[in-house]
């Protein structure tokens, strides 16, 4: 393992970052769509469970009263009907009131703090197939990230961001409801695997910003534009790209080779390697526990309300549920690299065959389960007694990063 002391925390480059005006709303409208949803979907949950219940209940009293009891539950069902709708009125017009204030640009904007962009990410993790349509502010587009914001593809605003542009680049893709920032991790131990690289003088690292939310394929047509996008306004001539995904960033990746776009000299043929980091290719268990969650809680109407929030999740999330489907399309010089994390000592053992790294199991980061192959000849590293997240930054990850992009 490669020693602390070989990695300590790069020096913060001061460099005139050419970004984007802040996006999305304030905090004011983050507020009303978390209140819409919360009528929309809790106070909806426990109305409909209330009513559920009521109707069983009820339906036994009358049938041992023989109907006596009638009047009692048209009482009953007054008063709930009134409390409900009462709580859903309220809900809904402070959303109003929060509406106005937001369109007003009253309050700080959720971009201008880490807090915020945490929270955009993760709400965009669980709707953000929904927000396109429904609250297209809040919804994230996938760009190149510095310090926190956008960055415009024009060849001026890159050559001012990175004036040391090289002619190799290695893009970083984060995983479910992530964002840029979160390669940040253990910042005060490490840096982060960018700047590992381009300390070696040879690789320009790029950060983007995804919306999880949105389907794989979405989001691969996404990063086979904007890749087609930068490799023409790059300031200098690029020889070599290299992608690395976190999680369900490997996914995107695999998604964007398999686009074909109408660029002179397709992306896809600069690509040299494409390194994952606990991506389930084979899928994530814990999506398909809640797939089967969704369709088991549905059978009976009192417990259907809940099973239609775990059915309100994004298609994203769904997603990785499958993994990668059909075959994968390899870019013409790419080598994987795959890398994978478990909980217990050895892949083997009890709490590695379990949970994996927590989220991802060692099959399915490595793509192969039994006769299942999907990157014969791909260089692996195992890191035991690790999460899903220590992935993020780890000093192993960044030898094997430098020893794979040499």
């Amino acid at each position: 393992m490669v020693g602390m002391t070989a990695l300590q925390p790069a020096p913060v480059a001061t460099r005139a970052v050419v970004a984007s005006p802040a996006s999305g709303g304030t905090v004011h409208g983050t507020a009303a769509l978390a209140v819409r949803y919360a009528d929309d979907l809790l106070l909806g949950a426990v109305r409909d469970v209330h009513q559920a219940v009521a109707v069983r209940v009820w339906g036994f009293v009358n049938a041992g009263t023989l109907g006596v009891a009638r009047p009692t539950q048209v009482v009953h069902d007054a008063i709930s009907g009134s409390l409900y709708g009462g709580l859903g009125a309220s809900l809904r017009y402070s959303a109003t009131v929060l509406d106005k204030h937001d369109k007003r640009g009253s309050g700080r904007r959720t971009e201008d703090s880490r807090f915020g962009r945490d929270v955009t990410s993760v709400v965009n993790g669980l709707i953000g197939d929904r927000l396109v349509g429904d609250a297209p502010g809040s919804a994230i587009r996938m760009s190149v990230r510095e310090q926190g914001r956008d960055v415009p593809l024009t060849p001026e605003a890159l050559a001012a961001t990175y004036p040391d542009a090289t002619e190799r680049v290695v893009v970083f893709l984060h995983g479910l409801m992530e964002n840029d920032e979160w390669w940040d991790k253990r910042a005060d131990e490490l840096p982060w695997y960018g700047a590992g690289l381009a300390a070696t003088g040879r690789w320009s690292p790029l950060r983007l910003r995804v919306n999880t939310g949105l389907s794989l394929k979405e989001n691969g047509v996404a990063l086979a534009a904007l890749l087609d996008e930068l490799v023409a306004a790059w300031p200098v001539p690029v020889r070599r790209i290299a992608l690395v995904g976190h999680s369900m960033g490997g996914l995107v990746i695999h998604n964007a080779c398999g686009v074909r776009t109408p660029a002179e000299q397709p992306w896809t043929e600069l690509v040299s390697d494409i390194v994952t980091l606990g991506t389930p290719h084979l899928g994530a268990p814990l999506e398909r526990l809640a797939n089967f969650g969704a369709k088991a809680l549905g059978i009976l109407p009192e417990s259907s309300p809940f099973g239609r929030i775990l059915a309100t999740r994004s298609v994203g999330i769904a997603d990785l549920g499958r993994g990668v489907v059909g075959d994968i399309v390899r870019p013409p010089r790419a080598r994987y690299r795959l890398v994978s994390a478990t909980l217990g000592p050895t892949p083997l053992h009890p709490l590695s065959l379990s949970m994996g790294d927590l989220l991802v199991r060692h099959p399915s980061a490595m793509g192969r389960s039994g006769r299942i192959e999907m990157f014969p000849g791909a260089s692996t590293l195992h890191l035991p007694n690790t999460d899903h997240f220590g992935l993020l930054n780890h000093p192993d990850v960044h030898q094997k990063l430098k020893e794979w992009l040499a």
